[in-house]
């Protein structure tokens, strides 16, 4: 299903940012379309996970809402795929008690997920902190480019490089580490990322802990034994330039 003041490739009218949902309940997208709309974004809904894929490709979205369970593909397996070419922040819709779908929605590479029955209010405010995060990061010109140990970040173009070699990663991934970087020996618990990060005062800590294991496993030599971005246990996460040398050159 699209949306009378869509096209069919997912143009939007001037200014707004477009966001794909991919929701196979018609009554539930069509909650979220109206709010979307109010809230001044452009949505187009799909029902089918084969065609959310083939249109994510197509329209390249600022943000998707990507529901769990569909028809064709599911939700985890259209991210994965999404994930191979894709960055675009991805918001997941699970069924109440499907722990295991979040988790495994986040280790794809899942930005965000609300548990249904869910506000959508509490939506559109997720698509606004995502999509704040994603596109309005303040950067200084002088400082862009940040070296620590083998690992370059360049914020200016989000790209991390290790060794020199380019790291993918999620957007969120992405603003986690600059931020544990610009914070370099501060212990901070998993709810004080999920505000400072995710822009949430509440949430489910795991997000955090999918995120960091993520991060170890990317940039890390040893991920069971991570030397940089090391667990401060009962406390939180840390990051320790190497050699102890304090903020990121």
């Amino acid at each position: 299903m699209t949306q009378p003041d869509q096209t069919t490739d997912g143009s939007s009218r001037a200014g707004q940012l477009r966001v794909l949902v991919v929701e196979d309940d018609h009554t539930v997208a069509q909650v979220i379309s109206d709010y979307l709309q109010r809230a001044d974004y452009s949505p187009v809904v799909v029902s089918d996970g084969v065609v959310g894929l083939e249109l994510a490709h197509q329209m390249a979205p600022d943000l998707v809402i990507l529901d769990v369970m569909l028809p064709g593909l599911n939700g985890i397996q259209v991210l994965q795929q999404l994930r191979t070419r894709s960055q675009v922040p991805v918001i997941m819709l699970t069924s109440l008690g499907a722990e295991d779908d979040r988790l495994r929605g986040l280790g794809a590479g899942a930005d965000d997920y609300l548990t249904k029955p869910f506000s959508p209010r509490e939506l559109v405010m997720r698509v606004q902190a995502v999509l704040r995060r994603t596109t309005t990061m303040p950067l200084n010109p002088a400082n862009s480019v940040v070296r620590v140990g083998d690992l370059e970040v360049d914020r200016a173009a989000r790209v991390v490089s290790k060794a020199g070699r380019k790291l993918t990663m999620t957007n969120k991934e992405f603003e986690l580490l600059v931020f544990l970087l610009d914070n370099p020996g501060r212990v901070f618990r998993r709810d004080e990322l999920l505000r400072e990060v995710w822009s949430y005062d509440f949430g489910d800590a795991s997000t955090v802990t999918v995120h960091v294991r993520r991060l170890r496993a990317k940039t890390e030599d040893d991920p069971a034994r991570p030397t940089a971005l090391v667990t401060v246990w009962g406390v939180g996460y840390r990051f320790d330039p190497p050699g102890g040398s304090g903020a990121p050159r």
